[in-house]
């Protein structure tokens, strides 16, 4: 065997073993039983073991070093072996297991506090986890900022100065959108009573419209709605609250979008470091752009109106356009996942500046609480009201995913950028989507971008499916553009 041969048969087998990992995950959060999870944490960190001494093997320095790539697909799993080898090797195999034992058990904790209310009874998981991963962004820095260490884990090819100076430049037009949007009339919300079961039967509905393949996938409940897995078993998950639909429909169709990426990456990059999402923000362009420019459209809540009335009966949404702008409806509100689009993206920025602060040792994790709520304040005008709608809101630093945050946010630009050029290339998509028809901008989305998996670096990926190098103008415009038109501004 060639050198590149062997390297590609060890990948697949460490490509192998980490989905189920991220299985045993999947389980978790699902499935699995509540006395487990002290046993669980052991048999994550016994196969964290494993992966690290796999993924730090020399043997692979040996093979990168000897290995001729014969085209761009074997050049870009080249590329992508070397970087997570260079990364790996700088972290102790003590600490990666170390984090795999505590994640299981600090989710968890986290749970039970937000359940509860409890911010203090979390607090000693989440120093735990900081302490952790700051070591670990120092190891894998080596002299250079933490913060950006970890972050290139979800967004390689960035830093966190480049981040902070796009969020600088969207911010105005952020602040002036929803100021002018909060200040016209308001439309009614949806309301009602809407049974769980019904919910869910609309949310398979609505998965099976937005192509996902139900042989090698399923939907299940979590508290926080993820999706995980690659190729041929992709998982999703959404919640329900029965007075609160569009909570289920937009998780499940978000999930999707995550889901759609990575079912539709070519079968031949199957358990391949090509063989999957190129980063995270590139998974958010998909899910936010199945979850908002798609699905959030006037054109396919038409469609999604029905839907409803079919299932629930008549709503108090009293026509198409009331339910369209119900969807879109603009206020006041706490939590990220239910936030609209005019303010998503200032969620994201509150998150990225505490948790940078936190990893670079600007505050302590008992100091996060306060700095969330003053924060929250400044940015909205209004306090937190519990913790749960405050710094327990999100599942990220129970799990250790600091620098995961920004990529929401340039997903959302991506997401922008990808509206653009797809609705250049579909004139008429409107006329499909108000018959529930998304099968054209998700096949355009398919074979412009999701078919490629990580062929070419995250900024390539977009580029290439736009034809333009991507920035936040088309997003603002874009948001700019349709709630001017919903509030009449």
């Amino acid at each position: 065997m060639s050198a590149f041969s062997e390297l590609m048969t060890h990948a697949r087998q460490t490509e192998a073993l980490a989905q189920i990992a991220g299985r045993l995950g999947w389980d978790q959060q699902t499935v699995m039983p509540r006395g487990a999870n002290a046993q669980r944490s052991e048999e994550m960190a016994a196969l964290e073991e494993v992966l690290h001494a796999r993924r730090t093997d020399p043997r692979i320095g040996e093979w990168l070093a000897e290995a001729e790539p014969a085209d761009e697909v074997a050049e870009a799993n080249l590329r992508e072996i070397a970087r997570a080898y260079a990364r790996n090797t700088r972290v102790p195999a003590r600490l990666a297991a170390e984090l795999a034992r505590l994640t299981p058990l600090s989710q968890s904790a986290w749970e039970e506090a937000r359940l509860a209310g409890d911010v203090a009874s979390f607090l000693p998981w989440l120093k735990r986890m900081i302490a952790l991963r700051r070591e670990e962004g120092q190891a894998v820095a080596d002299g250079g900022d933490p913060y950006d260490a970890l972050m290139a884990d979800y967004e390689p090819q960035t830093d966190s100065a480049t981040v902070a100076a796009t969020f600088a430049r969207m911010r105005p037009r952020l602040v002036a959108l929803r100021e002018a949007v909060l200040g016209a009339d308001s439309p009614p919300a949806l309301t009602g009573h809407f049974p769980q079961e019904g919910q869910l039967r609309v949310a398979r509905r609505l998965a099976g419209h937005f192509g996902y393949d139900f042989t090698r996938g399923r939907i299940d409940l979590a508290v926080h709605p993820f999706s995980s897995g690659s190729g041929t078993d992709v998982r999703i998950t959404t919640r329900v609250a029965v007075e609160e639909p569009f909570n289920c429909f937009y998780s499940t169709i978000h999930e999707i979008g995550h889901a759609a990426y990575e079912q539709g990456v070519d079968a031949a990059h199957l358990l391949t470091p090509i063989g999957r999402g190129v980063s995270m923000g590139v998974h958010e362009s998909q899910s936010r752009i199945y979850e908002n420019q798609l699905g959030r459209s006037r054109a396919f809540t038409g469609w999604l109106h029905e839907a409803m009335v079919q299932e629930f009966g008549a709503l108090s949404a009293r026509d198409a356009d009331a339910f369209h702008a119900a969807v879109n409806r603009v206020d006041k509100g706490y939590i990220r996942t239910e936030s609209d689009e005019v303010q998503y993206n200032l969620h994201i920025m509150l998150r990225f500046d505490l948790e940078r602060a936190l990893i670079r040792g600007q505050f302590e994790a008992e100091d996060i609480e306060e700095a969330w709520n003053t924060r929250f304040a400044s940015d909205f005008g209004y306090p937190v009201d519990q913790p749960a709608h405050g710094v327990l809101q999100d599942v990220h630093w129970s799990v250790g995913l600091f620098g995961y945050f920004p990529t929401y946010a340039l997903g959302n630009i991506y997401a922008g950028c990808l509206h653009r050029a797809l609705r250049a290339d579909l004139p008429d998509l409107d006329a499909q989507l108000a018959q529930g028809d998304t099968s054209a901008a998700t096949g355009w989305l398919r074979e412009k971008l999701q078919r490629f998996g990580a062929l070419r670096a995250p900024r390539a990926t977009i580029a290439h499916a736009c034809g333009f190098e991507p920035d936040e103008e088309p997003l603002l415009n874009y948001l700019e553009t349709k709630f001017s038109e919903l509030y009449q501004l």
